[in-house]
């Protein structure tokens, strides 16, 4: 496995498999919020899957690590952020399992195979169009802002690639959450699974995840809550399990 860094970039270790990540410090490094969404997706080792907005391909990564997944195909417009996600595949032995497209997610089931794949994952920008100041640096503004796409282009997609009984798996900011549980009818979603991530024990919910089913029944199961920290800087158990060594991640 060749290490292909260039400027400003930096390899870390992703505590299982052996698997490492290079990521571009002046752009963007994944957060605690990847590894609670590949902790909480419940994907079998064959389920095929699309990754919308991938990034430098943390999913793919984090989800292989932990044998979740088979076929990836990975969606990133950035084509700096596309190009790190393959070298990041290829540097973890997994090119030929991860397909990396430099590709528009709002029209993903235009070019990908409609009604086929039995999960998608995605960490979709939080920031509303309008709302909040824009970061300069492109790679964080499209990660964190709805500029590249909004959360209903992430519904709507998904729903398409979706077969029948498929599974969206999300990690989202809590103040939009009835939002997201209202859009999900429109597209033939159901939720399905539903966790609140909070910081401290005591503390209000920060991040959600959620399962939202294609075409099911009805019945909503809410998990226990899953606290981050046990003191400023120190991760609950839970926690440092899902990061594999025990280590803080990276933040954004």
């Amino acid at each position: 496995m060749t290490d292909t860094r260039q400027q400003d970039e930096r390899t870390d270790d992703l505590g299982r498999k052996g698997f490492r990540i290079i990521q571009n410090t002046k752009t963007f490094c994944f957060g605690i919020d990847a590894v609670l969404l590949a902790e909480f997706a419940d994907l079998s080792p064959r389920a095929k899957t699309a990754d919308l907005g991938c990034g430098n391909g943390i999913l793919p990564l984090l989800l292989k690590a932990r044998d979740k997944g088979g076929h990836f195909t990975a969606v990133e417009i950035q084509p700096e952020q596309a190009d790190l996600a393959r070298r990041n595949m290829a540097l973890n032995g997994l090119a030929d399992e991860v397909d990396v497209l430099e590709a528009d997610l709002r029209n993903a089931s235009e070019y990908l195979e409609k009604n086929t794949y039995d999960a998608v994952v995605v960490n979709p920008p939080y920031i509303k169009a309008g709302s909040g100041l824009l970061n300069p640096a492109s790679a964080k503004a499209i990660a964190r802002h709805e500029v590249a796409c909004t959360l209903e282009d992430v519904l709507r997609e998904s729903a398409g690639l979706l077969c029948e009984g498929g599974s969206l798996f999300l990690v989202f900011r809590c103040w939009r959450m009835g939002e997201t549980l209202g859009l999900l009818p429109a597209y033939g979603l159901k939720a399905r699974r539903l966790r609140i991530v909070h910081s401290f024990r005591g503390d209000a919910g920060e991040l959600f995840l959620l399962e939202a089913k294609k075409g099911q029944r009805e019945g909503l199961t809410v998990e226990p809550p899953c606290v981050i920290y046990e003191a400023p800087g120190q991760f609950t158990e839970e926690v440092r399990r899902a990061c594999g060594s025990g280590e803080e991640e990276s933040e954004e």
